[in-house]
């Protein structure tokens, strides 16, 4: 195995133990890094805002300053009722509708926002979908190419349009999810691509870390979003997050400040790494 290199990046110094604080050189680094509009300046692309985790990211993101971009599927007035929330917090947002599991429509999202905005700063990949099903045997390969041209070759295709827009200090925050850690015998496939997610997460942080170019993601638990109640039974939904160690689903708005910390300057040293909000489930992260 190969020893990694190592160059000097400060001066050469020595203290006695336990040192003191004001002989280093440079002098940490310790004020407070929070504040108020926390992305004031910034414009954030987030996919699947319409509704839910998204929902919730964005109005967090408008009321810490940012701009908005929300692409989504086909849910108009759950996407003109974001915008009209989003625009009451104070931001800008623009509403792209169209299936983001085609690489056409990822290139054409990211080149409006540079047309609206002129510029991208955070890039927040939260669209997804999945479908139930008990045997493997039961799941198309049409099912199959459905749910990873939705919920990863979107990551990939709206990730490789906004490189060349993004900049030092830029962050991207992909969705994955707590199956990609334990699995699911029931949402196989779904399962699959958010641990496609989790492994691209990691490799993409450590090609742009040279680049300042921080790259993250989210592993959401159970959440009370509108996709819960249009896949699983009746009962399924009633009983939906009872089996976490909290004993209940989480709401969107605990989810959204994950992305919150994760596109702001104080997660600054932080990147290749997961948050799991998922009720206190833990796994191996």
């Amino acid at each position: 195995m190969q020893k990694k290199t190592k160059t000097k990046i400060r001066p050469l110094q020595k203290q006695r133990k336990p040192g003191l604080e004001a002989q280093l050189s440079p002098a940490p680094k310790s004020a407070p890094l929070s504040r108020e509009g926390k992305l004031k300046g910034k414009t954030a692309l987030v996919t699947g805002g319409d509704s839910g985790i998204g929902k919730a990211t964005a109005l967090l993101f408008a009321k810490e300053g940012a701009d908005l971009v929300i692409a989504y599927l086909s849910e108009v007035s759950d996407a003109k009722q974001t915008k009209k929330e989003v625009e009451k917090l104070g931001g800008k947002c623009v509403l792209i509708k169209g299936d983001l599991g085609k690489e056409n429509h990822c290139k054409k999202v990211i080149a409006k926002t540079i047309a609206e905005f002129g510029q991208l700063d955070i890039l927040v990949n939260n669209a997804g979908n999945h479908w139930e099903a008990d045997r493997i045997e039961d799941i198309s390969t049409e099912q199959v190419m459905n749910t990873f041209h939705s919920n990863f070759y979107s990551v990939f295709w709206l990730t490789k349009y906004a490189m060349k827009h993004l900049k030092s200090g830029s962050s991207i925050i992909n969705t994955t999810s707590v199956t990609a850690y334990r699995g699911s015998d029931h949402l196989m496939d779904y399962a699959a691509t958010k641990g496609a997610i989790l492994s691209f997460t990691r490799s993409l942080s450590a090609n742009l870390a040279a680049k300042k170019i921080r790259v993250n993601a989210v592993a959401p638990g159970p959440i009370w979003t509108p996709l819960i109640a249009s896949t699983f039974s009746k009962k399924e939904v009633a009983e939906f997050g009872s089996d976490t160690p909290m004993k209940r689903a989480g709401e969107p708005n605990e989810v959204a400040t994950c992305f919150l910390f994760l596109a702001s300057e104080e997660s600054s040293y932080i990147t290749g790494q997961v948050l799991h909000p998922n009720g206190g489930e833990i796994v191996n992260g």
